[in-house]
């Protein structure tokens, strides 16, 4: 990447990848005026059961295929080709290394913000990157607009919220779904669909 960008980070598990995702990815990008929109494929999730994720490479292939209609979006395996368990502070290490004239602007659903603090190295997160959070269900605005500040305070961090509706769609569900023979059409882009009927993931 050439330097002096502002470029947003979305990662997660992406066990598969859905419109809610590229919906908020979108979002941020129009709103802050963002240069590029990397997804980042997580490895290993220390918050997930590893007996629920898909394996890396078809995770990965799901998402490029979800994300290749879009010039400004782009995909990075910087965390599935890190070895041992996937860390946010250490994966903005590595593309602040990288390129250290970007600004790196984190894209995260409301409730993240309300988790942060249980990552590993938070502080280090928030030195690094712009925090941009969505209004997820269960949130207020106004009790997103506490914690906001809250994390503004105690970590001088930089956080911005997204006007963006809330979209009721999940990856959970959406396995569910192909579990009980129902349909996901609309959930996911065509591309996603075609992939996961092809090689029968998720039955």
């Amino acid at each position: 990447m050439i330097g002096n960008k502002k470029v947003g980070i979305i990662g997660g598990t992406f066990n598969p990848i859905h419109m809610g995702h590229l919906i908020l990815a979108e979002r941020a990008w129009n709103e802050m005026g963002l240069d590029e929109i990397l997804f980042i494929p997580t490895g290993i999730s220390y918050f997930k059961d590893p007996n629920t994720v898909l394996d890396k490479k078809t995770r990965v292939a799901l998402t490029g295929d979800a994300i290749g209609d879009n010039p400004h979006f782009a995909l990075s395996t910087i965390e599935v080709d890190r070895p041992g368990n996937s860390y946010t502070y250490e994966t903005l290490e590595e593309l602040k290394k990288e390129n250290p004239s970007n600004t790196y602007y984190l894209i995260v659903g409301a409730d993240t913000l309300f988790q942060i603090e249980s990552w590993k190295n938070p502080d280090i997160i928030m030195k690094d990157c712009i925090i941009l959070a969505a209004v997820r269900k269960g949130q207020s605005l106004d009790e997103l607009s506490v914690k906001k500040e809250e994390l503004e305070k105690k970590y001088d961090a930089h956080i911005n919220i997204l006007s963006m509706p809330y979209v009721d769609i999940s990856s959970t569900d959406i396995r569910e779904r192909i579990a009980a023979g129902k349909s996901i059409r609309y959930m996911v882009k065509d591309v996603t669909l075609e992939y996961i009927e092809k090689h029968g993931l998720y039955r």
